[in-house]
Protein backbone atom coordinates (compact mmCIF):
# COMPACT_ATOMS: atom_id res chain seq x y z
CA UNK A 1 0.00 0.00 0.00
CA UNK A 2 1.16 3.52 -0.72
CA UNK A 3 -0.27 6.46 1.15
CA UNK A 4 0.37 9.97 -0.05
CA UNK A 5 -0.46 12.52 2.60
CA UNK A 6 -0.46 16.17 1.64
CA UNK A 7 -0.78 18.47 4.61
CA UNK A 8 -0.09 21.89 5.96
CA UNK A 9 0.20 22.72 9.63
CA UNK A 10 1.16 26.03 11.14
CA UNK A 11 0.42 28.29 14.10
CA UNK A 12 -2.12 31.06 13.67
CA UNK A 13 -1.01 32.97 16.74
CA UNK A 14 2.55 33.85 15.63
CA UNK A 15 2.05 36.56 13.00
CA UNK A 16 2.45 36.53 9.24
CA UNK A 17 5.72 34.64 8.85
CA UNK A 18 5.65 31.17 10.38
CA UNK A 19 8.55 29.51 8.53
CA UNK A 20 10.51 29.11 11.76
CA UNK A 21 7.71 26.84 13.04
CA UNK A 22 7.13 25.00 9.76
CA UNK A 23 10.86 24.28 9.53
CA UNK A 24 10.66 22.42 12.85
CA UNK A 25 8.04 20.11 11.35
CA UNK A 26 10.09 19.56 8.20
CA UNK A 27 13.16 18.70 10.30
CA UNK A 28 11.12 16.12 12.21
CA UNK A 29 9.82 14.60 8.95
CA UNK A 30 13.32 14.50 7.48
CA UNK A 31 14.67 12.76 10.58
CA UNK A 32 11.79 10.23 10.46
CA UNK A 33 13.14 8.76 7.22
CA UNK A 34 9.88 8.87 5.24
CA UNK A 35 9.98 10.20 1.69
CA UNK A 36 8.64 13.75 1.48
CA UNK A 37 8.40 16.74 -0.80
CA UNK A 38 8.14 20.28 0.50
CA UNK A 39 5.92 22.58 -1.57
CA UNK A 40 5.12 26.29 -1.18
CA UNK A 41 1.68 25.42 0.22
CA UNK A 42 2.41 22.32 2.27
CA UNK A 43 4.29 19.05 2.46
CA UNK A 44 3.65 15.67 0.84
CA UNK A 45 4.84 12.51 2.56
CA UNK A 46 4.67 8.92 1.32
CA UNK A 47 4.20 6.12 3.82
CA UNK A 48 3.30 2.43 3.69
CA UNK A 49 0.61 2.48 6.37
CA UNK A 50 -2.14 4.76 7.61
CA UNK A 51 -0.69 4.49 11.12
CA UNK A 52 2.63 5.87 9.88
CA UNK A 53 0.91 8.76 8.08
CA UNK A 54 -1.16 9.63 11.14
CA UNK A 55 1.93 9.42 13.33
CA UNK A 56 3.56 12.13 11.17
CA UNK A 57 0.51 14.34 11.81
CA UNK A 58 0.60 13.65 15.53
CA UNK A 59 4.33 14.36 15.78
CA UNK A 60 3.89 17.57 13.76
CA UNK A 61 1.27 18.76 16.19
CA UNK A 62 3.48 17.90 19.16
CA UNK A 63 6.34 19.90 17.64
CA UNK A 64 4.15 23.01 17.50
CA UNK A 65 2.16 22.45 20.67
CA UNK A 66 5.11 23.47 22.85
CA UNK A 67 5.21 27.06 21.52
CA UNK A 68 1.80 27.69 19.96
CA UNK A 69 -1.65 28.05 21.43
CA UNK A 70 -3.55 27.88 18.11
CA UNK A 71 -2.64 25.54 15.24
CA UNK A 72 -4.26 25.22 11.81
CA UNK A 73 -4.04 21.99 9.82
CA UNK A 74 -5.32 20.76 6.47
CA UNK A 75 -4.91 17.15 5.26
CA UNK A 76 -5.49 15.18 2.05
CA UNK A 77 -4.87 11.46 1.52
CA UNK A 78 -4.37 9.39 -1.65
CA UNK A 79 -4.36 5.71 -0.73
CA UNK A 80 -3.51 3.11 -3.35
CA UNK A 81 -2.91 -0.63 -3.16
CA UNK A 82 -0.05 -2.26 -5.05
CA UNK A 83 1.99 0.83 -5.90
CA UNK A 84 5.15 2.32 -4.46
CA UNK A 85 7.36 5.36 -5.08
CA UNK A 86 4.32 7.40 -6.04
CA UNK A 87 5.81 10.63 -4.75
CA UNK A 88 8.07 10.71 -7.81
CA UNK A 89 6.24 8.35 -10.18
CA UNK A 90 3.07 10.46 -10.38
CA UNK A 91 5.07 13.51 -11.45
CA UNK A 92 7.17 11.49 -13.92
CA UNK A 93 3.98 10.12 -15.49
CA UNK A 94 2.60 13.59 -16.18
CA UNK A 95 5.98 14.88 -17.40
CA UNK A 96 6.24 12.00 -19.88
CA UNK A 97 2.84 12.89 -21.27
CA UNK A 98 3.71 16.57 -21.77
CA UNK A 99 7.17 15.74 -23.08
CA UNK A 100 9.22 17.77 -20.63
CA UNK A 101 10.25 18.10 -17.03
CA UNK A 102 8.13 20.55 -15.09
CA UNK A 103 9.79 23.59 -13.58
Amino acid sequence: MSILLEFSMFPTDKGESVSVYVSKIIKMIDESGVAYQLTPMGTIVETNTMDEALEIIKKSYLVLEKDCSRIYSSLKFDIRQGKTNRLKAKIASVESKIGKVSK
